[in-house]
């Protein structure tokens, strides 16, 4: 009897893993089944509408990070055309911050870069710098949520009848849900500290580094996540930085940089 149980538990278990596996942009090609393909990065513009955000002297944090958004996608589709781009928002609208997960989860995104403007609570212009969040790993079940919810939504409707015992609410399942989430956390993590690099030792800019915390927009997200506080909005430099062209463009040039050697090692492996 244990036999047999431990069997159809394994079988569950690699069922649900390919179901997953599936989902997730691990499809066949040429000679290399189940190689996986990094496809799709969701671009996401933090605030816009009628949340301004934080505010410099001048600028409101809505315009920045949707300016820097566009250059990226821009920069993107010229110098890895391979990657399929998806913004969150390309207007001046206000996006709820469920709506952005949802536009992220449903394109099935390999990636999602979430792009704010930093400010100090204190004294105006006492920070400065970059600063790369990722997701908390405290609150970690509201990403575990997304991810059994983002599976579920990628299974054949009949995925019963033709799957048999599998359950998506099994202690198998369960199991293949959170090692994704650490996968996930641990390549989040990975992605900005490529970033934070690029920052600090070609950009020559100060950088607070990467940070853990339960940050709102990336809880919901089923894929690896940052949030890249560009810079403080409220710090008289980096609100210049911030709002110039060049400034913009060097941030851009960062994170492409960045990505194309994260896209390196995770496809690699």
């Amino acid at each position: 009897m244990y036999i047999i149980s431990s069997i159809k538990a394994l079988t569950i278990f690699a069922t649900g893993l390919c179901l997953i596996f599936i989902s997730s942009g691990f499809k066949k090609q040429d000679d290399q089944p189940n190689q996986f393909r990094f496809h799709t990065v969701i671009i996401d513009a933090g605030h816009g509408g009628k949340d301004p955000g934080a505010h410099g002297a001048y600028s409101k944090e809505k315009n920045v990070a949707l300016s820097i958004a566009k250059k990226l996608q821009a920069a993107l589709n010229e110098q890895m055309p391979e990657i399929k781009t998806v913004m969150t928002r390309t207007t001046d609208d206000f996006i709820p911050l469920n709506e952005r997960a949802r536009i992220a989860n449903s394109n099935k995104g390999n990636l999602f870069i979430s792009i704010h403007c930093n400010s100090s609570p204190a004294v105006r212009g006492s920070g400065r710098g970059a600063m790369l969040l990722v997701y908390g790993f405290h609150r970690s079940e509201e990403q575990r949520e997304a991810l059994r919810e983002n599976a579920a939504i990628s299974y054949e409707k009949d995925y019963k009848t033709k799957y048999g015992d599998y359950d998506p609410n099994s202690p198998a399942a369960a199991i293949i849900l959170n090692n994704y989430m650490l996968k996930y956390r641990k390549q989040s993590i990975l992605f900005g500290s490529l970033l934070n690099d690029q920052f600090v030792n070609s950009d020559n800019r100060h950088s607070i580094g990467v940070k853990e915390q339960g940050v709102l927009v990336l809880a919901h997200s089923a894929m690896p996540a940052v949030l890249i506080e560009t810079g403080f909005i409220n710090n008289p430099d980096d609100e210049e930085y911030l709002n110039s062209d060049e400034g913009q463009q060097q941030i851009v040039r960062s994170v492409v940089r960045a990505l194309k050697s994260y896209k390196e090692k995770i496809t690699a492996n």
